[in-house]
């Protein structure tokens, strides 16, 4: 019979990886909600483009990662269940009928600009224009919907918490998708949206205040939570970042709004995993330490994890630097 020892006694070198694996699933959701999020804001700000070349141009600035980004939401789902599986399975249940949305809505933005470019017909590339805005749209309204769920410990459909974090993940999509399209377009387009990006910059941070006061108001916890001076500095760094994100727009430094923007994503994620610790799952009650994997499946997972991420984040590179730049006219999606 196999000696596992120390492997299985406990944490490997005394880490705390629970909580490591707790930072890490909110990290890689947040790296799907920034990667997806500009290619979100790109299809809603698809909708104010009446020009065919400029909405040509959004597909091609969009085309070479959208697929890959989507990557993201699959390493989220699995990290989740690989480390908290009793959370998975609650949380997904509870929010089944949501979750189902949100795979129609992926799906129909992933199929939208596929079907928009086999056929020059205007009633044609209309309804498939509209429904890759909606599927744009719907997507981060519903996963904000699922994070307030989540939050909240709640199995609705709707709630008006619910609403208004699905608004603000949708605003913040718009000021990604913004920023991202200044950096790979040019002409009209690229002055056009500057605008829209800071316009939805001021609805998100609106969105913000309104959404945590309606989830304090859902529990005694998430009231005294909202209050603590961690989350209170995060939402005092997003409205810094925000106005960094204005002036890198003003000044034409759009790689920096870019960033700026993403940053804005990792605070707002940041402040949902300080509502819930030392709780992982409200809606059940479970704690990190309750909900974690056995130590020895733990250890195996974090070695595994440890070599396999930074060949993720390799290819990343690699992909994002052979697409960099502006959209060159000639290129489609």
């Amino acid at each position: 019979m196999t000696d596992y020892g120390a492997f299985a006694a406990g944490p490997l070198f005394g880490l705390p990886l629970p909580e490591l694996w707790f930072a890490l699933v909110f990290a890689i959701l947040g790296t799907f909600l920034f990667l997806d999020g500009f290619d979100f804001g790109a299809g809603a700000l698809f909708a104010t483009r009446e020009d065919d070349e400029e909405r040509e141009t959004i597909l091609a600035a969009i085309g070479p990662f959208w697929d890959g980004n989507e990557v993201w939401l699959v390493v989220f789902g699995g990290a989740l269940f690989a480390a908290f599986p009793a959370v998975y399975a609650n949380l997904f249940s509870r929010n089944y009928l949501l979750l189902f949305g949100v795979l129609a809505a992926l799906i129909l933005r992933g199929l939208a600009p596929e079907m928009y470019e086999q056929r020059h017909d205007t009633a044609w590339q209309r309804w498939w224009g509209r429904s890759f805005v909606t599927g744009s749209v719907l997507a981060p309204f519903l996963l904000g919907v699922f994070t307030a769920n989540w939050l909240t410990g709640s199995g609705a459909l709707l709630t008006p918490a619910g609403v208004a974090v699905g608004l603000a993940l949708v605003a913040l999509t718009v000021v990604s998708g913004a920023a991202f399209l200044r950096v790979k377009t040019t002409g009209s387009l690229r002055e056009d949206v500057r605008q829209t990006g800071e316009r939805a910059l001021v609805a998100y941070l609106g969105l913000v205040v309104v959404a945590l006061g309606l989830v304090a108001l859902s529990t005694p916890r998430l009231a005294a939570a909202v209050t603590t001076p961690p989350v209170l500095v995060l939402v005092a760094t997003s409205v810094g970042l925000g106005a960094g994100y204005m002036a890198a727009l003003r000044t034409g430094r759009d790689l920096l709004a870019l960033v700026a923007s993403g940053l804005l994503t990792y605070g707002l994620v940041a402040v949902v995993a300080l509502l819930l610790y030392p709780l992982v799952d409200p809606g059940s009650g479970l704690s990190i330490s309750e909900a974690i994997i056995a130590p020895l499946a733990l250890n195996i997972m974090s070695v595994a994890s440890a070599l396999l991420l930074p060949l993720v984040v390799t290819y990343f590179v690699v992909l994002y630097s052979a697409f960099s730049g502006p959209v060159q006219p000639t290129e489609s999606y």
